[in-house]
């Protein structure tokens, strides 16, 4: 996902009702994050099952739903419910991928082996 390098991504902790859209989801950016709505930075919500998650943000002159849901697996999301986490965009590749987002790398290194 390319995002422009002002573009912030936000967490927001804990489990988020999935029934809300837009209109919900942008309330809950200004009342319980304390934070616009309309500034353009993506805020990402998750359920409490933790395999669906949400990315809302404003892109020139309207509102956008991003939604994703795993049939395996789950999201790695932070719980603290009181915190609002600040990633990056690989960190946002990386969770969307189903991995940590506070790891030194995406992937194990390879180990190489000698045949003989």
């Amino acid at each position: 996902m390319f995002l422009p390098s002002h573009t912030r991504v936000y967490l927001a902790a804990g489990s988020t009702d999935m029934r809300k859209q837009i209109n919900g989801l942008s309330i809950m950016v200004a009342d319980q994050l304390e934070m616009d709505p309309l500034s353009g930075h993506l805020f990402v919500f998750c359920n409490r099952r933790r395999n669906m998650i949400k990315v809302l943000y404003w892109d020139r002159n309207g509102f956008c739903l991003w939604h994703k849901r795993l049939e395996k697996y789950f999201f790695k999301w932070p719980e603290t419910v009181t915190e609002v986490c600040e990633i990056d965009s690989r960190q946002l590749s990386w969770l969307l991928d189903g991995l940590e987002v506070n790891q030194a790398r995406a992937h194990k290194p390879l180990e190489y082996t000698t045949l003989y």
